[in-house]
């Protein structure tokens, strides 16, 4: 467990106890995004903590932001990754947007989020289809942006399209997510996840300044690849693993409050249903074994930094949903009826993997480092 910088451990610990955890239920029922929480979050400081301090952020690590969102995770998966999107958005603006962006981000004004996916180049993230052409003073863009977390809730997106001019796969903009001609759909309805606002965004004839490019044109995917996939790839681990966490916490109450009447004994007192706990703590030790020597490569980069980063979102999505199997399996009826919040675990869990990179192109970006093939030709 790291150290938060100074005055964000008690933040975080009240943010956990006083919103996280009174909306999880409410937010999975009703598919909604948890507003109250988010504005708490805002407020909190916790919004700026990978920001530099010369900002007005905390000038915290992608460990502290690993630690936060792996806590949160263990109570809603949904804030989780709202919380997960927004350091890799306010990471992108912290090195390479203006001064009033940097500072909007660090003080909490502005809730920030990634709108890379599409439907055009599907998980292939780092190569979208989108445009970006010049007009006069203006850049207008034309997109089918797939999944964007906080679609209609986040305040500007870190956005992505091909080059206006120059070579490479994609350049990054700073968008206002009320742009004229920026639209995101209704609200998500889907299986897990359900209160992050995951919707598709179109782009129609929308002009932003061109002063709102992030880096240089055409060198998008480098930041894609060596700034977003790493931090994107540590922190839907830890999400992973908190939701790993969360559901072990309740497999133990459920094992130790359910018992046999006729016996007199709790389900704790069955070696099978032991063996099965163990099971599941064994496999969520491992990630948080991979996860901290994922953030060691990282912070000191080697040979092996990079088949780290991709292999610790693929392991983690993957234990993640057997973890949580083995909790419904555990927990048994109860589960099924909602009792205790495990299947809301389950259903997060698997839809935390099919977010790009997906599990299955993580496998073939692994084999390709391990053959010595190029992972983006």
């Amino acid at each position: 467990m790291t150290t938060l910088p100074a005055g964000l451990d008690a933040a975080l610990e009240k943010f956990l106890t006083q919103a996280v955890a009174p909306a999880a239920e409410r937010v999975d029922a009703e598919a909604c995004f948890p507003d109250a929480t988010i504005r708490a979050f805002l407020a909190s400081g916790l919004a700026g903590l990978v920001s530099a301090r010369e900002s007005g952020g905390a000038g915290g690590t992608l460990r502290d932001a690993s630690q936060v969102v792996e806590r949160i995770a263990r109570s809603c998966g949904s804030t989780a990754m709202i919380v997960a999107m927004h350091y890799c958005g306010a990471q992108v603006i912290g090195a390479l947007a203006n001064d009033t962006a940097k500072r909007a981000i660090a003080e909490g004004k502005w809730l920030t989020t990634l709108a890379f996916s599409e439907a055009g180049s599907r998980s292939h993230f780092w190569a979208p289809t989108s445009s970006a052409t010049r007009d006069t003073d203006s850049i207008v863009l034309d997109a089918r942006k797939s999944w964007v977390t906080s679609a209609n809730h986040a305040h500007v997106y870190v956005w992505s399209s091909r080059p206006v001019a120059a070579e490479g796969f994609s350049s990054l903009w700073l968008v206002d997510r009320d742009t004229h001609g920026i639209a995101a759909s209704a609200n998500f309805e889907g299986l897990g996840l359900r209160g992050n606002d995951s919707c598709p965004v179109t782009a129609i004839n929308a002009r932003i300044p061109q002063d709102r490019i992030l880096g240089e044109d055409g060198k998008g995917a480098d930041v894609m690849l060596d700034m977003v996939l790493p931090t994107f790839s540590v922190l839907n681990a830890s999400a992973a693993a908190g939701l790993m966490a969360g559901a072990i916490e309740r497999t133990i109450f459920h094992m130790g409050a359910t018992r046999f009447e006729h016996l007199d004994h709790a389900v704790k007192q069955l070696p099978t249903a032991r063996a099965y706990l163990a099971r599941m703590q064994i496999k969520r030790d491992l990630v948080a074994a991979l996860l901290n020597d994922t953030l060691a490569a990282l912070e000191n980069p080697g040979d092996t930094t990079m088949l780290r980063v991709l292999e610790v979102k693929a392991a983690a999505g993957e234990a993640a949903t057997e973890v949580t199997d083995l909790a419904m399996r555990v927990c048994g009826g109860a589960a099924f009826r909602k009792q205790g919040g495990v299947e809301r675990y389950f259903r997060d869990a698997r839809a935390m993997t099919v977010m790009a990179p997906t599990t299955d192109q993580l496998y073939d970006f692994i084999g390709r480092a391990l053959c010595g093939i190029d992972l983006f030709a």
